[in-house]
């Protein structure tokens, strides 16, 4: 069905495809079939329990208004967000773009959404989760870093009775300055002040923590990264944000846009991400493995690189639904 549709979203400006097609999920009879053809592949990721480690990346549905529709398609993982403590635009339109050729996708979104009470009503009305919710917070455009501590300690506040888990985004190329906060001691301090607040809101309910992080990160950056993530201040960390790096898509006509690349481009950069991060950490620490899944060899490839999940985006776009059973299908026969 999906090849059927794909053209017509594709006749028309990408966001507002990305709208229409968000909208059209919340309607649509025919999902709840998909899940039944995705294959059951229990996994524990940071003490959550998934029937299958193919979940969505935050970005797609900012403001969970489709939770029940991603579900049915065969995830066994959803993550919502970005999502601020206020309602905000995002950057000028136009500012998401389609290198097909690539099967990439660039935007400069700028967390745009709704703002935290809007996405916790949604949550609330979901009716259909089947998995784990996962809720992604980021801070507000005009709060400058010296203050972005109160704004994710809003939002973890706000999602924390409703998340399965938190994920901490301070990756994002499309907020100015965002990623200045992965450096190690900016990033101990924030991880260290919400893991304590955590401990306020509830003794008796863990909420794994996650923290995602970029791909334009050197070998000394991933190690001093990981020093941080093993003095317990998160539970698990995603790999990778879009990325800055145009080498792969270079001589396109959208290649110079402003914002970050994701899609198929990514897939090397982003595995090379996870391996280093497995290599720094061991074998026990969780990490979702995200950026380039537009196959279900790559699929495969994010678990051989050291992830013990994966994620997907822009892979969803130009592949469709079958996506999810088909990179299910392929970690199952990795792991036969």
């Amino acid at each position: 069905m999906y090849g059927l549709i794909r053209p017509l979203l594709f006749g028309l400006d990408a966001e507002r495809s990305h709208d229409l097609t968000l909208r059209a999920l919340c309607m649509a009879p025919w999902l709840g079939s998909l899940s039944s053809r995705v294959p059951s592949l229990p996994t524990t990721l940071a003490g959550l329990s998934l029937r299958n480690p193919v979940g969505l990346a935050a970005g797609l549905d900012k403001n969970g208004i489709a939770i029940d529709a991603f579900f049915k398609m065969g995830f066994g993982f959803v993550e919502i967000g970005t999502v601020t403590p206020r309602p905000q635009l995002g950057n000028p339109q136009p500012r998401l773009f389609r290198l097909k050729e690539h099967e990439a996708i660039i935007n400069r979104f700028g967390f745009n959404n709704l703002g935290v009470d809007a996405l916790c009503a949604n949550v609330d009305r979901a009716k259909h989760r089947l998995g784990p919710l996962g809720i992604n917070i980021g801070k507000n455009k005009d709060t400058d870093n010296d203050h972005a501590i109160d704004d994710y300690r809003f939002c973890l506040e706000r999602v924390h009775s409703r998340a399965d888990y938190i994920t901490v985004n301070i990756s994002s190329p499309n907020t100015a300055g965002l990623r200045a906060l992965q450096e190690a001691a900016s990033l101990y301090a924030l991880l260290a002040s919400l893991r304590e607040t955590q401990l306020k809101l509830s003794s008796s309910r863990r909420v794994p923590m996650f923290v995602k992080i970029a791909p334009d990160l050197n070998e000394a950056d991933i190690e001093a990264i990981a020093k941080v993530l093993e003095q317990d201040v998160v539970d698990g960390v995603i790999a990778t944000n879009t990325t800055l790096e145009r080498a792969t898509v270079a001589g396109h006509v959208h290649a110079d846009e402003v914002g970050g690349l994701s899609g198929a481009p990514l897939i090397a950069r982003a595995n090379e991400i996870v391996r280093e991060l497995r290599s720094a950490l061991g074998d026990a620490f969780p990490i979702i493995g995200a950026g380039g899944i537009t196959s279900l060899a790559d699929a495969a490839s994010k678990i051989t690189a050291g992830a013990n999940a994966v994620q997907l985006y822009s892979g969803l776009i130009y592949r469709g639904p079958s996506l999810v059973r088909d990179s299910v299908a392929a970690i199952a026969k990795l792991k036969q």
